[in-house]
């Protein structure tokens, strides 16, 4: 298995980077997780779009899913697609809501909508934690975390390999359990864990370098790698916190970059 970041800024592109999106080369299986601002041109530097296998979203905030609708027109007006796009849909796992917040973003004008249908390009799938996915070979399972919207985070599997996305989350039991013994976290750290504004984060959002560091170490995962970091916020500060919380490898992810699992 290979990850491949595509964007890694958080709450939004930021100057160095998209927002949130990762591809996962697992196998023969080309999956994106999350595909927000910016991601789908970072794509086409590592791979046609009409080569992937599939799409899993981990909740509908803009910075996870922005660019969802430049995908669709992608695959749906591109004049010389590689096969006949009638004959396949691109499965898409995601929140129950995704097909009504995806159309709305696609088509903003209630006119619009009532003629827009995104099942010409699009197969949705709903994301249950307790309904694991096959996406062309690779194995994904998901668990409900702590964020203001449904979220999720997610595991994926392939060939005796393992990788653990958070997604956006709060410190939670689920993320621990869901990471127990992979390879390789790839946790948001969102912010430091003591600022002029707080002694400790707030509950139920995001998650702290020191947080990340602590989720890594209690379930016992091989590596660590941060991402999520918003562009007002010090990366290598982050980082830092994560390495004092977890005697294990720590990586502060970019843009671009190929990680081995």
């Amino acid at each position: 298995m290979r990850l491949i970041v595509l964007g890694c800024t958080g709450s939004g592109p930021g100057p160095a980077a998209p927002a949130s999106g990762y591809l996962v080369e697992a196998g023969e299986a080309r999956l994106v997780l999350d595909l927000g601002n910016g991601t789908l041109g970072a794509l086409q530097r590592h791979l046609d779009p009409w080569e992937l296998d599939g799409v899993v979203l981990t909740h509908l905030h803009p910075d996870h899913c922005a660019d969802m609708p430049g995908l669709v027109v992608h695959r749906r007006f591109r004049p010389w697609p590689p096969f006949d796009p009638t004959t396949r849909r691109l499965p898409v796992h995601a929140p129950a809501e995704a097909p009504d917040r995806l159309t709305a973003a696609y088509a903003p004008s209630a006119a619009e909508r009532a003629e827009t249908d995104l099942s010409d390009v699009l197969d949705f799938h709903v994301l249950r934690e307790d309904d694991p996915a096959e996406v062309a070979g690779a194995l994904v399972r998901a668990r409900r975390v702590e964020h203001p919207c449904e979220a999720y985070a997610l595991r994926v599997e392939h060939g005796g390999r393992s990788l653990v996305y958070s997604g956006d989350t709060g410190p939670c039991a689920a993320l621990v359990e869901l990471a127990r013994g992979a390879d390789v976290l790839l946790c948001e750290a969102s912010w430091p864990h003591v600022t002029e504004v707080w002694d400790e984060p707030p509950p139920g959002l995001h998650m702290s370098g020191r947080q990340a560091g602590e989720h890594a170490a209690a379930a016992g995962v091989g590596r660590l790698l941060l991402t999520h970091v918003p562009p007002w916020f010090d990366g290598a500060a982050l980082l830092a916190e994560a390495k004092e919380a977890f005697d294990g490898p720590v990586e502060l992810v970019r843009a671009d970059a190929g990680y081995a699992i």
